[in-house]
């Protein structure tokens, strides 16, 4: 007889709770003590009550109403032609202890409050006056390695998800595996950034799905580049995860794909804007719209000084080069961290074009935060943007990426073939004003929706886009 697997139920929350000692009874108290214990309780209740929530960076896990009860039979049946999904109840080692030592997880840093709100972080009160003062509620101070909560939060109240795993077709592993080694990327040990990856495929290996398929219909998400769990031996960066024995089959949703990998999926870089509502976002939308664009292109980023031939100097001096009005820069260097956000922001809802090179890897952030306000990505190199997020982006022809974007080879840049500038100002008013339309029509697929029930109104948002995609590709096999 087949063991059955463990189903996830992450609202474990005393787990991060300090442990008090019992009240005495009061069952042997004098009745004037018993009501002077009971009006103690009472008075601080509230508050006690108002303060556990998500936002506590003590409080750091997923809640929901019933985590433990998926969705009832007629609601399945009515809404999941594509397949149930199955979630795993890891060990707590696997998710909710790393947040439980949330301040261990950076070695320069506490991460409580930036993985506080279930991966959304604190609230983004610097953007007041730079947004609509309705949806500033909804802006949120949020770490891009923080998919791995936001993603569990939301399948766990998923429509489709099922109790049975004899039913379902799909099963969802939710470890939190970017966190566990980026607790140990800057350390020479490599045995403690494989450890809990070791660990946790020894386990799923002895649960009964895994057994039937050897991993072929399972998914996880990694908050973290591919190429932090891509090592090869015992020196080098990264952990080895997606190289063990194991992983060969799983489908990984990630923030940056290697391209040759067929089983990564890339998915966008959490942003900072979590609506609730599909009408939450059609205000945006028609904000970002509308918006008057005094400045072609722009820029923002942090030179690398110790990169010879750093690119991102080179486009520095090209927005200087430009002149006012044609193009505005942001160096990081020179922006207090605090203030980052309200700064980005204000220049990229001034922008047409937001200049898009590599970060520390092809992609970055950054392309997300300029699109989600509308601005046009220009990228200077194929591998930050087409063919990584295949599911989201259109492409598969230049004439469909260039529909919301614009490609300038790197080498013809530096090289003096090309000028940003003269590129920039060669696609006219009346085409770029298409192409950020088009940008503005994406935005919903490129957020990750508040709403554990999603935006509504049949408006996908990037948690639904990559499950149905999940679902389509294992229904292919």
């Amino acid at each position: 007889m087949e063991s059955r697997p463990q189903e996830s139920n992450l609202n474990e929350t005393k787990n991060l709770l300090p442990q008090h000692p019992p009240l005495k009874s009061p069952a042997f108290l004098p009745c004037w003590q018993l009501l002077t214990v009971v009006c103690f309780l009472l008075v601080p209740l509230r508050f006690f009550l108002s303060a556990c929530n998500l936002s506590s960076p003590r409080l750091l896990l997923p809640r929901l109403d019933n985590p433990s009860r998926p969705p009832s039979a007629n609601t399945i049946t009515d809404s999941c032609s594509s397949g149930l999904i199955f979630v795993y109840d890891l060990p707590a080692a696997f998710n909710a202890d790393l947040l439980a030592a949330c301040d261990e997880l950076n070695p320069w840093q506490s991460l409580c409050v930036a993985l506080s709100n279930g991966g959304f972080g604190p609230p983004a009160g610097e953007l007041a006056g730079v947004v609509p003062a309705n949806l500033l509620p909804y802006w949120y101070s949020t770490d891009q390695f923080s998919l791995e909560l936001i993603f569990h939060r939301r399948i766990l109240a998923h429509g489709c998800r099922t109790a049975d795993p004899s039913a379902a077709a799909a099963f969802y592993i939710p470890f939190y595996a970017g966190l566990s080694v980026g607790k140990h990327l800057w350390s020479g040990d490599a045995f403690s950034r494989d450890r809990d990856s070791a660990l946790l495929l020894r386990w799923i290996k002895e649960q009964s799905p895994w057994k039937r398929s050897n991993g072929s219909d399972h998914f996880i998400t990694l908050g973290r580049i591919s190429w932090d769990f891509h090592r090869s031996g015992n020196d080098g960066w990264g952990g080895s995860f997606l190289n063990m024995g194991g992983m060969e089959k799983v489908t990984r949703l990630i923030i940056e794909r290697n391209p040759s990998d067929n089983r990564d999926v890339g998915v966008p870089y959490p942003t900072g804007f979590h609506p609730r509502t599909a009408a939450e976002v059609r205000q945006w939308q028609r904000f970002v719209l509308n918006r008057n664009r005094s400045t072609l292109f722009g820029f923002a980023g942090a030179t690398r000084p110790q990169v010879k031939d750093d690119f991102r100097g080179f486009l520095f001096k090209e927005c200087k080069r430009a002149g006012k009005g044609k193009c505005r820069s942001l160096n990081w260097w020179e922006v207090r961290r605090q203030n980052r956000s309200a700064s980005a922001m204000r220049l990229f809802l001034d922008l047409t074009f937001c200049l898009q090179p590599k970060g520390d890897s092809y992609t970055r952030r950054s392309m997300f935060d300029c699109m989600l306000v509308g601005a046009v990505p220009v990228v200077f190199w194929r591998h930050s943007a087409y063919g990584q997020y295949e599911w989201y982006l259109p492409g598969s022809s230049e004439e469909r990426e260039g529909e919301w974007s614009v490609f300038i080879d790197s080498r013809e840049v530096k090289n003096g073939t090309l000028s940003v500038k003269e590129v920039l100002e060669g696609i006219g008013e009346k085409r770029a004003r298409k192409m950020r339309e088009r940008v503005v029509e994406m935005i919903p697929r490129l957020l990750y929706a508040a709403a554990e029930e999603g935006l509504g109104e049949g408006m996908q948002d990037a948690f639904d886009v990559a499950v149905k995609g999940v679902l389509r590709r294992f229904r292919g096999q």
